[in-house]
């Protein structure tokens, strides 16, 4: 089984699907998983596999290690267009994550003022305040939203918390005023047999609706890229994700497709 564990705090530069040149900052160990969900899909690999030892990043520590990459980005190249926090797991689950996101914004500031500020999230800390806060000053305020189906989201997300309530997740994302970018997976295949296709209307068009509720600046819709934990799962089709962006942007919404 292939999967991806990052190295922490500074990895990258990589090449994004959708946002170009991005440095990468994980919060989270650099030698295994720390995140609210646990899903079929992801390229760091299940949770249970890959439990990490190594303790996280303190606010210095991320801060020293990105200034110092920023200085060596403005002397070698290339110049990033996004500085991205992701890596291996859910990011706004580090205690100190208000703070970094200050640092980083000034950081960038200082070094690279067009680059922009994004943080790929699962929204399942949004309901904090400190993290709200955080959020809303970032360019890229990037939220995923699978689908609303419960049990699908059990199914495929698999969030580990018992008490994970998606109406209150949208109800969350709708404090944001359109700050926000909604990023949804979609796929075709199964996982144990069940299928785990959400690109039929039964889970796009109920989505669209939480989608008009929300009004974000953007849609991002995507499918899988690399290796994933779970072997039966597949790519959904161009065609399809080109026809559900169309429906997103029928709502006034703009929306990318990352195939």
């Amino acid at each position: 089984m292939s999967t991806i564990i990052y190295s922490s705090p500074i990895f990258g530069p990589v090449h994004s699907r959708r946002l170009g040149v991005s440095l990468g900052i994980n919060l989270l160990p650099g030698d295994g998983k720390f995140c609210t969900f646990d899903c079929i899909y992801c390229e760091c690999g299940f949770n249970g596999d890959h439990r990490p030892h190594q303790s996280l990043p303190t606010r210095t520590e991320v801060k020293e290690a990105l200034e110092k990459k920023l200085i060596e980005m403005t002397e070698k190249g290339p110049k990033p267009d996004v500085l991205t926090f992701a890596g291996n797991g859910e990011p706004t689950a580090h205690p100190e994550f208000g703070k970094i996101i200050d640092d980083t914004i000034a950081l960038r500031d200082q070094y690279f003022p067009n680059a922009k500020v994004s943080v790929l999230s699962n929204a399942t800390f949004i309901h904090k305040q400190v993290v709200f806060e955080a959020l809303r000053k970032v360019d890229n305020n990037i939220l995923k939203l699978d689908t609303i189906d419960v049990s699908y989201i059990n199914l495929v997300d698999r969030p580990v918390q018992r008490k994970y309530n998606v109406k209150r997740i949208i109800n969350d994302m709708m404090r944001f005023n359109g700050h926000l970018i909604i990023q949804t997976m979609f796929m075709e295949g199964s996982t144990n047999g069940t299928s785990v296709d959400n690109t039929s209307d039964n889970y796009v068009l109920p989505w669209l609706n939480a989608v008009r509720a929300v009004n974000p600046q953007q849609v991002m819709v995507y499918t899988i890229d690399r290796e994933t934990p779970d072997h039966d799962l597949k790519k959904a089709s161009p065609v399809k994700l080109n026809a559900i962006a169309d429906k997103v942007r029928a709502l006034g919404i703009p929306c990318s497709v990352s195939y």
